[in-house]
């Protein structure tokens, strides 16, 4: 097959992986260009934004955020295509993981490409031969309007990303169930402001720590939303954006734009909050 050269970069935290995951692919695809190496979730969404390669290979288990959480970033802040439909793809992702029956089922199940360390060779060109016929693919002439392949492939993969997110558990590891909040305790200075969690609009990261937001007032307190989801009730404090969870019952309104972004209007607070791609699916009309 006459496959197109193609861009690549490679997130793995473990150099001597990293460099020989780089020079198998060297071997098996001589065309790949690996334009980046990195060595933590942050810098692979971060990386990826800036230099938009074809294919991304994560890590599953990196410093700062998972592989699986980096694609999240990338399918929240991809460039939206214009008008035209042009723009680069969403990059074909693979995901590289310690040997989990659990994770690979998700991913099989969601025709994820992934690939269990050690990587064995045979095993990398099948996938290669994959990615070398999406890229194919995605290159050729279309009887339709080919200038749709930007926006079907960041939609593809945004849906993919979604069912993935669902089964986090076992791709990401297994989390036992925490009891649910109830209070949130506030520290200021000397002072300890005990929040009820039912009167909490939304919780917002903010660097190293989470803003809890209530129509009166706002608090800081020193935690990240991956420590507090697992204590919120999913049926009413709803994930909005990776960094973002409102409650349910507190949204007012959502506003579904003509490019698909949705904005939420709360009770009692003047702002909005804006819905990222892969959590849009949750405000649909009855």
């Amino acid at each position: 097959m006459n496959t197109p050269a193609a861009r690549a970069l490679i997130a793995e935290d473990e150099p001597l992986l990293a460099a020989g995951l780089r020079a198998e692919l060297a071997t098996l695809w001589p065309t790949l260009d690996v334009v980046a190496m990195v060595g933590d979730g942050h810098r692979a969404a971060e990386q990826t934004l800036a230099l938009q390669p074809d294919v991304c290979f994560f890590d599953i288990r990196m410093p700062g955020s998972t592989g699986l959480e980096a694609a999240q970033a990338l399918a929240e802040d991809w460039p939206e295509p214009a008008a035209d439909g042009s723009g680069a793809p969403f990059p074909l992702l693979v995901f590289v993981t310690a040997y989990d029956d659990y994770a690979v089922q998700a991913f099989e199940a969601q025709a994820v490409d992934y690939l269990v360390k050690p990587v064995d060779r045979q095993r990398l060109a099948a996938c290669i031969a994959r990615l070398q016929a999406r890229l194919a693919q995605r290159g050729a002439p279309a009887a339709a309007a080919p200038a749709a392949v930007p926006a079907d492939a960041l939609q593809a993969a945004v849906a993919q990303l979604r069912a993935l997110l669902g089964s986090g558990s076992a791709v990401g590891g297994n989390t036992p169930s925490a009891p649910r909040l109830e209070v949130i305790q506030a520290q200021v200075g000397n002072l300890v402001h005990l929040v009820p969690v039912n009167e909490v609009l939304y919780f917002e990261a903010a660097d190293k720590y989470v803003r809890v937001v209530t129509a009166q007032r706002e608090h800081l307190v020193r935690a990240s939303l991956k420590e507090l989801l697992p204590q919120l009730d999913p049926a009413v404090f709803w994930q909005v954006h990776r960094g973002t969870v409102v409650q349910a019952r507190a949204v007012v309104t959502a506003r579904r734009e003509e490019s698909g972004k949705v904005t939420l209007t709360l009770r009692g607070r003047p702002e909005t909050l804006t819905v990222s791609r892969l959590y849009a699916h949750l405000f649909k009309g009855m």
